[in-house]
């Protein structure tokens, strides 16, 4: 497998150091020169220096032959256009972009990029779910039709406790996939029954979260 990483700032070293140790073939493109004169020192020749947003950089370093491309570049704009030119004009089958403003992670599926990285967002979601008290948590989202998983935790209060799926009047758009009780995980069915202590998967959209949280929450 052939992986080309542009931006060499850390998070591009780290990826490729990594790649490189697991032993696939990679290169890594960076504009600063000096920097690719420290990365030959300790990779070899698997850096170069160039702009990984131009396509002849991108000619140069066999995009045409490459599996994936990995945008990790400080700019979203850059990021995108590597991305669109690897996989219009060099049909690579896999690119991964990194997104610095999380606001820009919807826009850059609609345009194609196949996998986006929000560290941002990846924060978030950490401190949510370190919360204690925090008792429905958004899981992640899926790449097509705004559709999420999140989870649920059933209290004492909550309007569904103690009662079967089949009789709640969940959202449009809204599965519960599955119930974490205690040890075991429950595949439902319409007569389980929510119990307080339940931690409930859910799929839905996003544009009815809010009412998912609401009726498994209050």
């Amino acid at each position: 497998m052939y992986i080309i990483v542009a931006g060499g700032g850390k998070v591009g070293y780290y990826t490729t150091k990594m790649l490189v140790n697991e032993g696939y073939e990679v290169l890594l493109i960076e504009r600063d020169a000096e920097k690719v004169a420290v990365y030959q020192q300790r990779f070899g020749p698997v850096a170069i220096a160039g702009d990984a947003a131009e396509a002849a950089t991108l000619e140069a370093a066999g995009a045409g032959r490459a599996d994936v491309v990995i945008a990790v570049t400080g700019e979203d704009e850059d990021n995108l256009v590597i991305c669109q030119v690897a996989k219009r004009k060099y049909n690579v089958g896999r690119t991964i972009a990194r997104v610095n403003n999380p606001k820009n992670e919807e826009l850059f599926r609609k345009l194609g990029v196949d996998v986006t990285v929000s560290q941002t967002n990846h924060i978030l979601h950490l401190i949510e779910q370190a919360i204690p008290d925090r008792s429905f948590v958004h899981l992640t989202s899926l790449r097509h039709a705004d559709v999420s998983i999140v989870d649920a935790r059933i209290t004492e209060d909550s309007a569904v406790a103690n009662h079967e799926i089949s009789g709640l009047d969940l959202p449009a758009n809204c599965v519960i996939a599955a119930i974490s009780r205690g040890p075991n995980i429950l595949i439902p069915r319409g007569e389980t029954t929510l119990l307080p202590g339940d931690d409930v998967i859910a799929v839905t959209t996003r544009e009815h979260e809010a009412d998912l949280r609401k009726l498994l929450t209050s």
